[in-house]
């Protein structure tokens, strides 16, 4: 695909096939130059994730003939990881680039806007968010923080961690220290498990000291990046609190506001399509990445159904609470939830079955 092309199509949209040969020309003349910040919360070495805002900003500016330029800074040069949020809201950086559930301490149903415990995967998502109300209904969240929402990536289903000893059983988990989402780690903390909340260039060295027992990221091709197998051999699956990550842009509302309809209906579409390049990117890249990982002595390995049963009990029990004390969190779950359960059924009759019966035939 032409990106270039493909956006300014989008820009043009329904205009006349004689007409759009003046496009270019009267778009360069009459399109204010802009220069934006974007803040990362992913360092440069997880480039999978990081890309996609690389990627988004890189469309943006062929798209504009390089009139709408945004510079993309990694976690920690501007702000730190776990705030930028905070910097978008409060118009210290027009624009960030993060996951949300990074400020469930904030408020927990931000997290509908990335992943929640035993929810949507990847396609599922892209479904509610495009096609049911998830959309609607996580842009009038984000308004209150004076924030525009976009999708901008998706990693597929994450993988559970990397831990320094064999989880068998539900008493395993009593005192593991574990680097999870914030979420997740309010599922876990119900079953033993200390939480730990900690930006993804600083995992290594605290799986390393010891500072924390187990740790979980994104999947193969990041985890060997970042040389977790080198600290913790068991390395556990699947991610039950991220059935796929969908990565988020944030962008200031007021600078939104500010924008030409055509600059933000580009915004639209570069998100659209970085959000495609990174899914591919995951899935092109994560079987050869778990290879090498298990040739250099990962020990791969699945959740025992208990831990899997009891870490499911104790996430709807949580739900409830949350639910029963926020009514604008019942409403988001409620629809969500609903969504979900309508397409898990069809997804076993279609992908699910298809995907059992070329796992038993393909010998790789």
């Amino acid at each position: 695909m032409q990106r270039r092309s493909f956006l300014k199509q989008a820009v043009i949209g329904g205009a006349a096939a004689g007409s759009a040969t003046l496009a270019a020309p009267v778009f360069a003349q009459d399109s204010p130059a802009l220069n934006w910040r974007l803040a990362s919360s992913f360092p440069r070495s997880a480039d999978a994730i990081y890309n996609g805002s690389v990627n988004f900003a890189k469309y943006v500016a062929e798209a504009t003939d390089g009139k709408f330029n945004i510079r993309v800074f990694p976690a920690g040069e501007i702000l730190p990881a776990l705030q930028v949020l905070d910097g978008v809201q409060n118009g210290t950086i027009e624009c960030g680039h993060t996951a949300s559930y990074y400020y469930y301490g904030k408020d927990p149903i931000l997290c509908f806007d990335g992943a929640v415990p035993f929810g949507l995967n990847t396609r599922q998502m892209n479904a509610w968010m495009r096609h049911g109300d998830g959309l609607k209904l996580l842009r009038a969240v984000f308004d209150k923080y004076n924030i525009v929402n976009f999708p901008c990536g998706a990693t597929g289903a994450q993988m559970g961690g990397w831990f320094r000893k064999e989880i068998n059983s539900v008493a395993d988990l009593q005192g593991l220290k574990f680097r999870s989402s914030a979420f997740a780690g309010a599922v876990l903390s119900r079953l033993g498990v200390v939480p730990q909340q900690i930006a993804g260039g600083d995992i290594y060295p605290a799986l390393e000291k010891g500072t924390i027992d187990a740790a979980e990221w994104i999947g193969p091709y990041d985890d060997e990046k970042l040389g977790f197998n080198r600290v913790a051999p068991y390395y556990y699956f699947p991610g039950w609190w991220e059935g796929t990550l969908q990565v988020s842009l944030y962008v200031n509302k007021d600078a939104y506001a500010t924008l030409p309809k055509r600059y933000q209906d580009i915004i639209n579409q570069a998100t659209a399509t970085a959000t495609l390049d990174m899914l591919a990117t995951y899935d092109a890249e994560n079987p050869a990445a778990l290879r090498r990982l298990i040739a250099q002595g990962a020990k791969l390995k699945s959740f025992p159904r208990d831990v899997m049963d009891a870490c499911y009990r104790e996430a709807n029990a949580l739900y409830a609470e949350l639910a029963a004390k926020d009514p604008a969190f019942k409403e988001i779950l409620d629809n969500y939830t609903t969504f979900r359960d309508e397409l898990v059924p069809w997804f076993r009759v279609s992908e699910g079955s298809f995907d059992q019966f070329m796992a038993a035939v393909t010998r790789r």
